[in-house]
């Protein structure tokens, strides 16, 4: 249904593909988040620990004997036990000097009395998180400022928050998977109130333009409205084509019938030969004009109602049985038999009066270009499908002109002083294509026309 509209992505995809597109940022948002409070979380832990045991060193130093001293409690470095085997460093000075542990350890300038600071560094290329501290005591030499710094490793951190990197991100991949199949639900059912549109709209018949009246969301109001109004134009377009078509039919056909009538009697009272040619002249171009105005409406009416069937049950028999009886004057004027042969009812369901008017156009070829004296005949099958043949012995087709005869305005080049239009047979392919079937034309081998209708 959309060969010829241009089409550009589709809507169920581009809503899906946004709202997937934003399940992914909010898994990416949701992962940062959560990975940053959980670091922040394990570093606190971590921080609370080296505080505890900084503090537990730092409140043994004593002045004894004019020297400061520190009693290392076992717990203050117990405490910092891993199950990764962190590694612990230490620096005690006293005044800035270094009293005990390692001079390489990078600390913090001292800090204020009773003020801990922790920063972040390394040590022998590991990150290290130093925890420093200060305390003045008072001795008989004056005050000293005892600082004690506190590191450990972190790899138990690194390792936890891998843990729970890995943790948050399954859960990350669990909400996107869990967004993503919603998105796309989502924008299933959204779509598919478009698709119960289209669906409604299809399943109606040819001719029915009545506006669409099932409830629809909000946002398609507007479109159901442009559709509603667009049907009742159509349909209004419509029904002022038909009645011009049929108007225009009687008036151009009736006054060119009685222009042709006093034109023939008037040939009767005249004797003079130029005059009589003229006439006669006369004639032929109101019989070439008439033939081309009915052709033409035909076929109009043909394009019009090949879009709009009236399908009724058709016996083809009784149709053709009609149009023989009708045609009978013009083909006994020509001394041409006209036989119509079936081999059992032939019922088709289709437009009498589309089928009427291809049957009376190939009829009345045949007829035109039949020789005098010879058999028109119209054979009807019914087996394996209803298929119409009409058949003359007249010159035939010129088998160039075979792929090309059927267009429009398009006669063949033996068509000698023969009125014609060169619609008839396009009417007849036509009606045929609009009833589903095919139309073919070829030479007899006995010679003649053969023009095959397949339903």
């Amino acid at each position: 249904m959309t060969d010829n509209v241009n089409v550009s992505g589709s809507l169920r995809n581009r809503l899906a593909l946004i709202l997937t597109g934003g399940a992914a940022v909010l898994a990416a948002i949701l992962f940062i988040v959560v990975r940053a409070l959980a670091t922040q979380v394990a570093q606190q832990g971590q921080d609370n620990i080296l505080n505890a045991s900084m503090s537990s060193i730092l409140d043994t130093a004593i002045i004894r004997d004019g020297q400061v001293t520190l009693d290392f409690p076992y717990s203050s470095l117990s405490m910092l036990g891993t199950s990764a085997d962190d590694r612990v460093f230490y620096a005690i000075y006293e005044n800035g000097s270094l009293l005990s542990g390692y001079d390489d350890l990078q600390v913090p300038n001292m800090p204020a009395p009773d003020k801990d600071q922790f920063t972040t560094s390394t040590y022998n290329g590991d990150p290290i998180r130093v925890a420093t501290g200060a305390r003045t005591l008072i001795g008989s030499n004056g005050p000293r400022i005892v600082s004690v710094s506190i590191a450990q490793t972190q790899d138990a951190l690194s390792a936890t928050l891998n843990t729970i990197s890995r943790n948050v991100a399954l859960i990350g991949l669990g909400f996107f998977v869990l967004s993503s199949a919603l998105a796309l639900w989502a924008a299933s059912v959204t779509s598919g109130q478009l698709h119960r549109l289209t669906r409604s709209v299809t399943r109606r018949g040819p001719q029915d333009l009545s506006p669409v009246t099932k409830a629809v969301p909000t946002e398609m109001g507007p479109l159901v409205g442009s559709l509603n109004t667009f049907m009742s134009r159509l349909d209004h377009t419509l029904t002022q084509s038909e009645d011009f078509i049929a108007e225009a039919a009687h008036r151009i056909r009736t006054p060119l019938a009685t222009v042709r009538s006093h034109a023939e009697a008037t040939l009767q009272r005249v004797e003079h030969t130029d005059n009589r040619t003229a006439l006669q002249s006369m004639v032929r171009a109101i019989d070439e004009s008439s033939r081309a105005a009915g052709q033409l409406l035909d076929h109009a009416m043909v394009t019009f109602r090949a879009e709009n069937l009236e399908t009724e049950t058709v016996d083809l028999i009784d149709l053709l049985g009609e149009l023989v009886q009708r045609m009978a004057p013009v083909a006994d004027m020509k001394d041409i038999t006209v036989t119509l042969q079936n081999d059992g009812p032939a019922v088709l369901s289709g437009d009498a009066i589309l089928l009427q008017n291809a049957l009376r156009n190939l009829i009345d070829n045949a007829l035109k270009y039949a020789p005098a004296e010879t058999a028109v005949v119209i054979d009807v099958s019914t087996t394996p499908s209803i298929s119409i043949r009409v058949l003359d012995e007249g010159a035939g087709f010129a088998p160039d002109e075979i792929a090309t005869l059927s267009g429009r305005f398009i006669r063949g080049k033996d068509t000698g002083n023969k009125v014609g239009s060169g619609l008839g047979l396009t009417i007849a392919k036509e009606v045929t294509t609009a009833h589903g079937g095919t139309m073919s034309l070829q030479n007899r081998p006995e010679g003649g026309a053969c023009v095959s209708l397949h339903f």
